[in-house]
């Protein structure tokens, strides 16, 4: 199948559909989620009959549904430990039990971050002159910060792995005040900041430019409860912060129950992840 002309769309310097004018006519179509997803892209034929959908060879697929069953499966998971936590540390007894659901849950975060990163690495590529999209070796790891999908999984990655910070100091015991705004809410901050710019740059993704609803999407409908969940972590997130003066949170109600909707949400789009594969 080989291509004639090409469109590209997308936002400021990154591309998420792009569509290739045939030679007999019909067109292909790439957007970078259902691509890296499903490892799918769509051929619509000369005449106006029905778009047919075309995917990558049996190999890219056979990697892209375990990821997929990883992520969801990690993120599932990991986000019912951080709601069980959360609802330990609101109506428990206050010991140093939530903070070891917390780390588990973040183990699991962790994980499904890394597979969403393995999945943008690992997504079946165009070859040069057609639209097919080809095995690629597999990859643990790329440099790829042009690429949307590459880079908004690296932050959420990221976030993770800085969470981790929080959640290891959060086990520590006799920190002074000054202590725990450095070790335990600030990395809880960034983290929380850097999944909500990851989710941004996701919604661009699967709206291919300025975000908005797309109900008719799963994709758009798993970003958008993330999204969600990242903002209830953030919202929990400052109303953790220790006040000097007195020692205590700003809002220890709000900074559970963000934290448990924010856990929810998350689990919610795993669920919904599983529907989202090849």
């Amino acid at each position: 199948m080989s291509r004639t002309e090409e469109t590209a769309e997308g936002a400021g310097p990154f591309t998420t559909r792009l569509t290739w004018r045939l030679d007999d006519g019909g067109t292909a179509v790439w957007e970078s989620r259902p691509a890296r997803k499903r490892g799918l892209f769509t051929v619509r034929a000369a005449g106006g009959r029905e778009p047919r959908t075309r995917r990558a060879d049996s190999v890219s697929i056979g990697r892209l549904r375990r990821l997929n069953s990883v992520t969801a499966g990690a993120f599932t998971v990991g986000g019912g430990f951080f709601a069980v936590g959360a609802g330990v540390a609101q109506f428990g007894p206050g010991d140093a039990t939530g903070a070891w659901i917390y780390f588990v849950g973040g183990l699991f975060f962790t994980t499904g971050g890394y597979a969403s990163l393995l999945q943008s690495v690992n997504a079946p590529r165009q070859d040069d002159g057609t639209v097919v999209r080809a095995v690629r070796r597999w990859r643990w790891w790329s440099y790829e910060p042009t690429r949307i999908d590459w880079l908004s999984t690296f932050l959420l990655l990221a976030g993770t792995l800085v969470f981790g910070i929080n959640l290891l100091s959060s086990l520590l015991e006799g920190l002074s005040v000054r202590q725990v705004d450095t070790l335990v809410w600030a990395p809880d901050m960034v983290g929380c900041l850097l999944f909500l710019v990851s989710g941004h740059l996701a919604l661009v993704e699967v709206c291919h430019g300025r975000p908005r609803v797309r109900s008719g999407d799963l994709g758009w409908w798993i970003v958008a409860v993330n999204q969600l969940g990242s903002a209830c972590f953030m919202a929990a997130a400052l109303a953790a912060f220790t006040r000097p003066a007195t020692g205590s949170l700003v809002n220890v109600d709000v900074a559970d129950w963000g934290t448990l909707v924010g856990a929810l949400c998350f689990s919610v789009g795993g669920v919904l992840q599983y529907c989202e594969h090849p």
